[in-house]
């Protein structure tokens, strides 16, 4: 258990720093001021306990990806006998390029995932008075639940358990009544996005063992709920990207959570071939490892690409940049209120505390004499540049 504890500590610290370097972005700005979802409510239940800043921003979104942790772990056992080995598959998990984005930004995955395994592991446990509630449930929280009532739905009729595919039958049909599902379109051929967008979230060599895991399981190996939900989530998926983009975040939550199975499938490949047999394994594995590795510190110290970029606006993450800085710089300044031409923005810098006023314009170009110039810089790079004036010296 040390091993697990040091990977929650180590991931749990990383996550803080994350946070530490966002700033609001313009689609979390609209979600908390002007959306009616449960993401809303969620996080504005947080930021009122936890006080109106990133961390409190933010928390919702950790607390259930180190839960989704601990329960993936537990989960795992059922398949990876030695802990040292669910302890790696799990770190493989947290490294995920997917995770490790929707852990620190408000959306739905970590939701989604923390929700599907804390099913799967009481369905394990024989908790039904337990989990029949908790699949009703999850079905007034949000519409990628669809897919899992679609997993569970096609479990249920494998193993032939009436009253589970009835409920989840039942239940798929009211989701798809609330949320809806579109499933229209003609052929524009997203078929490739898809299958790039899944090799940006797993990392291309895992995800392409992550389908043969999947396509293996299905013909030669014992097929569990894990299975049927995450395969489903990516034969669904595929189908539909034949005829339309796919929201890729409602998908992408039930094939990360199968990496202990794509893990336990590596294990027996491995195990069962002699050891001058299994340099393409190691290879394969050591450059996974890389990917991820490299993945995971472009993330957590992805300000630095600045300084390696010719324009700054082609960074990645740079739409949850700059707005926290820019408050911090207009308070020195003694400016609490002022008008943005910038609309986005200024309801980014509402959240820091700078709301709308009548006395100052921040806008990116000087627009008098008197204008006062404000830069972002990162890594001693500056980043961008914005002018204050006071609203009465430009009539």
């Amino acid at each position: 258990m040390k091993r697990l504890y040091l990977v929650l500590f180590l991931d749990l610290l990383f996550l803080l720093y994350g946070v530490s370097e966002l700033s609001i972005s313009e689609k979390e700005a609209v979600i908390y001021y002007e959306k009616h979802n449960f993401l809303h409510y969620l996080i504005n239940l947080s930021t009122y306990i936890f006080g109106q800043n990133d961390f409190g921003l933010r928390l919702p979104f950790i607390t259930f990806h180190m839960l989704s942790v601990i329960l993936l772990y537990k989960i795992s056992g059922l398949y990876i006998k030695k802990e040292e080995d669910r302890v790696y598959a799990i770190s493989l998990f947290i490294l995920l390029p997917g995770v490790l984005s929707s852990s620190l930004i408000v959306n739905t995955a970590p939701i989604t995932m923390f929700f599907t395994l804390l099913f799967i592991y009481l369905y394990e446990k024989d908790k039904k008075k337990l989990y029949y509630p908790l699949l009703i449930l999850v079905a007034f929280i949000d519409g990628a639940f669809e897919i899992l009532y679609l997993g569970v739905f096609a479990y249920a009729l494998f193993k032939n358990n009436k009253k589970l595919y009835i409920l989840s039958g039942l239940l798929f049909l009211v989701t798809l009544y609330i949320y809806g599902f579109d499933s229209g379109g003609k052929p524009k051929g997203f078929f490739l996005d898809t299958l790039a967008m899944y090799a940006l979230i797993f990392s291309p060599l895992l995800f392409l063992y992550y389908f043969y895991a999947m396509y293996r399981i299905l013909f030669k190996r014992q097929k569990t709920l894990l299975w049927f939900i995450s395969f489903t989530a990516l034969i669904l998926s595929i189908l539909l990207s034949f005829r339309q983009r796919i929201p890729i975040t409602d998908f992408a939550p039930y094939g990360a959570i199968a990496i202990p199975l794509v893990y336990e499938n590596f294990l027996k490949s491995y195990k069962v071939r002699l050891p001058r047999f299994r340099k393409w394994y190691k290879m394969g594995l050591y450059i996974t490892i890389f990917l991820l590795a490299l993945n995971f510190l472009i993330t957590y110290f992805n300000k630095t690409l600045y300084l390696f970029l010719p324009n700054p606006n082609i960074h990645f993450a740079r739409k949850f940049h700059i707005a926290k800085e820019l408050s911090k710089k207009l308070k020195l300044l003694n400016i609490n209120q002022l008008s943005c031409q910038d609309k986005n923005l200024a309801l980014r810098l509402k959240f820091y505390g700078i709301s709308n006023g009548k006395k100052y314009l921040l806008s990116e170009n000087k627009l008098s004499q008197n204008s006062k110039k404000v830069t972002i810089s990162y890594t001693f790079k500056p980043i961008k540049t914005y002018y204050v004036s006071k609203l009465h010296t430009l009539k």
